[in-house]
């Protein structure tokens, strides 16, 4: 895939500082264009409504719907848009969940600035990218024989586990989905089993050690 110049990019960020940064950066070199800019998910979801960026940077941690979590809804509406991934966090599961779940890149933003710019272009030419620690990490875990806990969820799982994991109902998350209350069931009976819980409040922990949902987000049982 040969990427069209400039770059349109889409920014995901709530913080107005470093999304300012970022846009300078991306910007500099006069490649990539930065043509819309969210502070949440939701904002993203209604702003790709209207424009059409080739890459979307999208930060994990935002407030409302997670990066994690919007991943899914971002696929199903522009399955063409690459998305580049930006988080804190390097630990295993979240960047092979991320990529299952449909993202380009997992970029570290503790990363030098360059390879922000890299990174955009790399995943603009149809390739992958991944920060050179997390790399390692994703090599690792694709190498183990088997997949389990996490890593043993398909998309649409880890898309009901992380609003099961913020406390939803199976009717809220049914409506929200645009599914049938008995198809979450199975989802959320399958989600107990492959991790081995038994309760909602379960998945919620799981959830929040492994950063798919806010620490300062209370979950319910």
């Amino acid at each position: 895939m040969i990427p069209l110049y400039p770059i349109r990019v889409v920014l995901v960020e709530d913080q107005c500082l470093v999304r300012a940064g970022f846009r300078q950066l991306l910007e500099s070199g006069g490649e990539i264009q930065v043509v819309g800019e969210a502070t949440s998910a939701e904002e993203a979801l209604l702003l790709l409504q209207e424009i059409y960026p080739a890459v979307l940077i999208l930060d994990v941690s935002l407030p409302g719907i997670s990066g994690v979590e919007a991943l899914g809804r971002l696929r199903r509406m522009r399955p063409d848009l690459r998305i580049l991934m930006l988080s804190m966090h390097e630990s295993d599961p979240l960047p092979e969940v991320a990529l299952r779940s449909g993202a380009s890149g997992y970029l570290s933003k503790r990363c030098a600035p360059e390879e922000l710019v890299t990174a955009v272009r790399q995943i603009a030419a149809g390739r992958q990218y991944l920060s050179g620690s997390i790399a390692q990490r994703v090599a690792l875990e694709r190498m183990k024989s088997g997949r389990s806990g996490l890593n043993a969820l398909s998309p649409r799982e880890l898309e009901i586990f992380t609003l099961l994991g913020r406390g939803h109902s199976v009717k809220e998350i049914a409506l929200a989905l645009q599914l049938s209350p008995k198809t979450v069931h199975v989802h959320r009976a399958n989600l107990l089993r492959k991790l081995d819980v038994r309760t909602n409040a379960d998945l919620a922990q799981i959830a929040l050690r492994n950063g798919l949902v806010p620490m300062d987000r209370p979950t319910d049982s």
